[in-house]
């Protein structure tokens, strides 16, 4: 078995689909971790509404508003659902905002060794907390939580990974990029995740 799995994951941090995903990836990861296997993980930026508003705004009349009724029982079903995972979806406070900030938050704690803890707390911050994700002030006190230090990764620089995730081809996410296995979508389950990091462990290390 090789001893380092290289994984790039495209997410939003207002995808609930994302949030279950990751949250499943990363238990798998720890259980690939437990077997003396290096698991980095590279978060690339994806924006479900691209340039969308800071200003911030209640989740669920958004969904109204932009998709109908069903989309606001089809995300309080999917809170549900969630809960058998170990997940609190708020989905009542939740608020609706842009994103690039996040991303660029989660770029700075990249640089840090800290990507992973940094993307779970802007996650639950938005889902259960009912945090604005979207307000530098939110921002900064969720960095200095996680003991991430920002300001070193250039705006322009998330701008062109969302560019890279674009020419990627991406139109929903998450996507799992696991070495050179072909690319996984969606909230897959933790035994589907850690097969495929076990296929790529493998792989490499066959003669």
């Amino acid at each position: 078995m090789r001893h380092t799995v290289n994984v790039r994951i495209v997410v939003d941090v207002i995808c609930s689909h994302s949030y279950l995903g990751y949250t499943r990836f990363a238990r798998a990861a720890d259980r690939l971790r437990a077997e003396g296997v290096e698991v980095p993980v590279e978060f690339l930026p994806f924006e479900l509404a691209p340039g969308a508003s800071t200003e911030g705004r209640p989740l669920l009349d958004v969904l109204e508003q932009t998709f109908g009724p069903r989309a606001v029982t089809g995300a309080l079903a999917f809170a549900e659902h969630a809960t058998r995972e170990g997940l609190r979806f708020e989905y009542g406070k939740a608020i609706a905002t842009g994103t690039f900030d996040a991303h660029l938050l989660i770029a700075d704690a990249a640089l840090q060794g800290k990507a992973e803890p940094m993307a779970e707390r802007l996650f639950r911050a938005h889902f259960t907390d009912g945090l604005h994700i979207g307000d530098p002030a939110t921002l900064a006190r969720l960095a200095a939580e996680v003991g991430v230090v920002t300001g070193r990764v250039q705006r322009a620089a998330v701008r062109a990974r969302l560019d890279r995730v674009r020419r990627l081809g991406v139109t929903g996410v998450p996507v799992f990029l696991i070495e050179d296995l072909p690319p996984l979508t969606g909230s897959l389950t933790e035994s589907t995740l850690l097969a495929a990091l076990r296929q790529a462990a493998h792989e490499r290390s066959a003669p």
